[in-house]
């Protein structure tokens, strides 16, 4: 990795307006490395890579069009979401810059709390020194958990939304088919651990088993795809993977290159090769 850039991975409400999305694009400007949507989601995931300065410009040009253009009343997507700009998580790409991590999160999240009037969560380090995941936040965020910036009750148009500092993650979905929903729920919680979060979506007529990799250099998508394979029912095949976002190279580099294309991953598809 080079030194000095970080990485700010947007989650956005909305996956199926491509001229919205490409309006929303020019926006985050010379950072953005990589956009991925999702129609059946109905949502957007936004990679920015950049030196701190102009990364916290083209971040905040992106949330401000993203505010500015959606509404929360009325979005349907099998995500779990409470926001229009749902996730705003900050990486370091070199672990010893995690501080400055924090330190972007907490000024950003500040400065859009006050601009748009955003009711915003912290996960990661707190400001009382504790640590929360971002599966906490969306479990207790207005029930015992209070906003940490911004309006106690949040907008009902704009939501609320989750700022966080994390190391680098991979997420990763696994398409599947002739399987039930509920099969694809039963095989999403055999394939979690500590360090795999996993979730089951119906996607038209298919279904979706979606993977967070906590620590991708300790347990990569080919652990996921074997075990999904180990435990699919007769007659349910698995139709692709596809990587949303980036990886690290080091993580690829753990897996044998005759295994990239069938997990959906490959030299283009690194953080590396976009910068």
């Amino acid at each position: 990795m080079t030194s000095g850039l970080f990485e700010c991975v947007v989650n956005i409400s909305e996956g199926q307006n491509l001229a919205l999305l490409t309006e929303l694009d020019g926006q985050a400007g010379e950072s953005l490395r990589d956009r991925h949507s999702d129609a059946f989601h109905n949502r957007s995931v936004f990679t920015l890579i950049n030196e701190p300065g102009p990364l916290l410009t083209d971040v905040r040009n992106l949330l401000h069009g993203a505010y500015q253009r959606l509404d929360l009343i009325g979005h349907v997507g099998v995500h779990p979401r409470f926001g229009v700009v749902d996730v705003v998580p900050f990486v370091a790409l070199e672990e010893d810059d995690f501080p400055v991590a924090v330190a972007l999160r907490d000024q950003l999240a500040g400065e859009i709390s006050q601009s748009e009037g955003v009711s915003i969560f912290l996960y990661g380090p707190t400001k009382d020194g504790g640590f929360r995941t971002l599966p906490e936040v969306r479990k207790t965020a207005m029930k015992s958990l209070r906003p940490d910036f911004g309006p106690a009750i949040p907008d009902d148009h704009k939501g609320a939304s989750a700022f966080g500092a994390r190391p680098i993650l991979v997420a990763w979905n696994l398409w599947l088919s002739r399987l039930r929903l509920q099969e694809a729920k039963a095989i999403a919680s055999a394939v979690r651990t500590d360090l795999v979060r996993t979730l089951a979506f119906q996607v038209g007529e298919d279904v979706q088993i979606s993977c967070n990799f906590i620590s991708p250099l300790e347990v990569t998508p080919e652990y996921a795809y074997q075990r999904v394979v180990d435990l699919l029912p007769e007659g349910a095949v698995v139709q692709k993977a596809e990587l949303v976002g980036l990886a690290p190279a080091a993580m690829l580099e753990l897996i044998s290159p005759e295994k990239w294309k069938v997990l959906g991953l490959g030299p283009s598809t690194t953080i590396e090769s976009r910068l």
